[in-house]
This record gives structure tokens, C-alpha cells and sequence, in this order.
């Protein structure tokens, strides 16, 4: 058990919020995480049950995992849920029922992947197996260094094709906002097709969608100002960006904060509500200085953010941490500060929420010892 003391210094999770004009009961997220439980791409009532379940144990803010935005080149597996079609919508529509009548917020972030490796596809949907580069696309028809030079794979994609891809983000926005989700978030980081058009690394084009940074950006921001045209100025829209990719875990979409504005700029006038910065631990900071992304991210723009990024909440790494001492690289006491001082918003968690949908209200209720404990085991059951 925490002490009151020890409980105080976590109250700053427990604050209330705003991302534009969606109220937020707390400042905790539950991070988006594919979990491959949607046959066919329809989130079922087990899919409901786990997410109202989160909201029940005290998540302010739930962002699903990826969904399939409507196109045909966006997925590369059939059991992750897609956000078209009406069967998969009434799937979501009970999902987001559940999770309101627990007193949550929900957003389901929009996904393409791009062109990711993944070597084949269930027979059952596509009606046999198939390399999945013979209907991928990307900005450049490359994909990232994994310490090697950009190599092909796939198609680059049309002036038409991208055309037909804005349309389908915008198309999945709208569905959302039917069926009652609280607002949306776009798959911008870890090397995925958004990812892939903002690196220099893997859009190597010359037309408008190419080039400079302004140019690299413009197919995020075409998404973004269309998703704000269609559903009003009330619906929040949420970038995930990241600096590091799946292919690359050294990445650099921006080395100065001068880089990094002029990439931010552009998303923030075309419509985008706050910016969810992924890294791989939310304590390394950026560019020298003790901001970390999120907090760069803030600074440049005056939005609220997200940060997310190896937040552990086992019993030792808490217990530790409000006393101020070292726990490993970070700790909590670390995660308090920065968000004390003002640096980000709000902080997501990833796998210690699939291991323990409650351990939100038992941080807040000083009952760290009853927290469970994350283990790869967590991930072959949805509970």
C-alpha cells in the first residue's frame, strides 16, 4: 500500500483535461496496441468487454488499435478490426456503447500500413496466399533502412491513388463520428504509410508530395484539413507522429527544433487537435535540452499532447519512484515532474493496461502491490 503522501504525488494523472473540445476526466491514455482478436475485421462483444474494461478500471481517454481505413491496400491481417463496412461498424458501435455507459472516452486511430514486410496474408480473406508487396504501396514504391540502403518494394503510388486515399481516411473519419466515437486518431509514426510520405527516407518523389519538408507533409495535412471538412470543427483529430520507425529505431524525422516546427506547423493549420508523440522511452529527451518529444511538440505548437513511451507501472518501478529514488533509466518520479511542470498533457500506457485493465484506480488508490503484472503471456487472451 502507498502512503497518502506517496499517493498525492501521482495526482497529477488524475486531472481533468481538454483535446479541443472533448472533456477528459484524467490525463491517462490507453495507447493503441494491436491485438489481432477481430476474425474477419469485426470487433466482437469480447472486444467491447475489453475495452469497456479499461474505462471501468480508470482510463481517461481510450485510443483503439489500428483500424483498417476503407482500401484495399491498407491492411496486412484479417483479424485486425477495419472501420468500414457495416458489420464492422455495429461491431464498433457496441464498443463505443459500452465504453460511454462506463464513463470513458474512446477514439479509434485510422491505419495503412503502407509498405511494411509481412510475408502473406490468411487465404481465407484474400482467397489464397499472397506476398503482400504485390498489392502494397508507399509514397516511392521503398521501403526503410533496417542498416541498409532503401530497397523497393511494391508501387509507388498515383496522383489518383492518392487521391482515393485521403478520401478513404475521410471516409473512415465520418464512420467513426456516426457511430458515436468521441473523435479520431490518424497512424502518422513507426513507418506506416503517413510515416512513409513525412520521411525523407522512404518518399523520394519530385511532385508536390515530395521534396522538402513542406512538400513530404502535404499528404498528412490533405488528410487531416478533409477529415476537418467533413466533420466540423468539433471533432478531434490526433496525430501520431514519431521520430523513430519500425525499420529504423534511429530515425530522425527532424534534428533541431527549427526542423521539427516546420514539420509540425503545417498539421497544426490544417486542422489537427493534438499530437500523440511516440518514442521508445518518454524520458530520453530531444535536441539536447530536457523536453522530451511531447514536450517539444508543445512548445512549438501551444497543443495539448501525448506522451507514451516504456511507462511501466509494476509494484517496485511506483514504490520506488515517489520516494524519488532511481529505478533503472526512469521512473515515475521522473514522469510526475515532467508533467507538473507542464511539459505534455497526458501520458499513455501500453502493455501493463493488457496485463491489468484496474491498475489505474489502484494507483490512484495506493493499492500497488495488487497490480499485475505484465507478461508476454498477457498477449494470447483478451480479458
Amino acid at each position: 500500500m502507498l502512503t497518502a503522501h506517496e499517493i498525492k504525488e501521482a495526482e497529477v494523472f488524475f486531472q481533468p483535461t481538454t483535446i479541443g473540445r472533448l472533456a477528459l476526466s484524467n490525463r491517462l491514455v490507453m495507447a493503441p496496441m494491436t491485438r489481432c482478436f477481430c476474425p474477419l475485421g469485426i470487433p466482437g462483444k469480447d472486444v467491447a468487454a475489453y475495452y469497456r474494461r479499461r474505462a471501468e478500471g480508470g482510463i481517461g481517454l481510450i485510443v483503439t488499435e489500428g483500424t483498417w481505413i476503407p482500401h484495399d491496400s491498407a491492411s496486412n491481417d484479417p483479424n485486425v478490426p477495419r472501420i468500414y463496412g457495416d458489420d464492422a461498424l455495429a461491431g464498433w458501435k457496441l464498443v463505443v456503447d459500452e465504453v460511454h455507459a462506463a464513463g470513458g472516452r474512446i477514439v479509434p486511430q485510422l491505419w495503412h500500413v503502407g509498405q511494411v514486410l509481412t510475408p502473406q496474408v490468411d487465404k481465407g480473406v484474400y482467397g489464397e496466399s499472397k506476398n503482400l508487396a504485390s498489392h502494397q504501396v508507399g509514397p516511392s514504391g521503398m521501403v526503410g533502412p533496417l542498416g541498409e540502403l532503401p530497397k523497393p518494394l511494391g508501387k509507388a503510388l498515383t496522383l489518383k491513388q492518392i487521391d482515393e486515399l485521403i478520401d478513404a481516411y475521410a471516409s473512415a473519419a465520418v464512420s467513426a463520428q456516426k457511430v458515436g466515437f468521441d473523435g479520431v486518431e490518424l497512424h502518422g509514426a513507426h513507418g506506416y504509410l503517413i510515416d512513409q510520405f513525412n520521411w525523407a527516407i522512404t518518399n523520394l518523389r519530385t511532385d508536390d508530395y515530395g521534396g522538402g519538408i513542406a512538400g513530404r507533409t502535404r499528404f498528412a495535412c490533405e488528410i487531416v484539413k478533409e477529415i476537418r471538412r467533413r466533420v466540423g470543427p468539433d471533432f478531434p483529430i490526433i496525430m501520431r507522429y514519431s521520430q523513430w520507425k519500425l525499420q529504423d529505431y534511429g530515425a530522425k524525422l527532424a534534428e533541431t527544433p527549427e526542423e521539427l516546427e516546420a514539420f509540425l506547423r503545417p498539421m497544426v493549420e490544417a486542422g489537427v487537435d493534438s499530437f500523440h508523440c511516440s518514442q521508445r522511452r518518454f524520458w530520453e529527451c530531444e535536441f539536447g535540452s530536457e523536453l522530451n518529444l511531447a514536450g517539444w511538440t508543445k512548445k512549438i505548437t501551444g497543443l495539448p499532447t501525448i506522451s507514451v513511451g516504456s511507462v511501466s507501472l509494476n509494484e517496485d518501478f511506483i514504490a520506488t519512484t515517489v520516494h524519488g529514488e532511481r529505478a533503472g533509466a526512469a521512473d515515475i518520479g521522473d514522469l510526475v515532474a515532467m508533467m507538473d511542470r507542464g511539459d505534455f498533457d497526458m501520458i499513455a500506457i501500453g502493455r501493463a493496461l493488457i496485463a491489468d485493465p484496474d491498475w489505474a484506480s489502484k494507483v490512484r488508490n495506493g493499492k500497488v502491490g495488487e497490480i499485475k503484472p505484465y507478461s508476454a503471456d498477457a498477449l494470447t487472451t483478451l480479458v
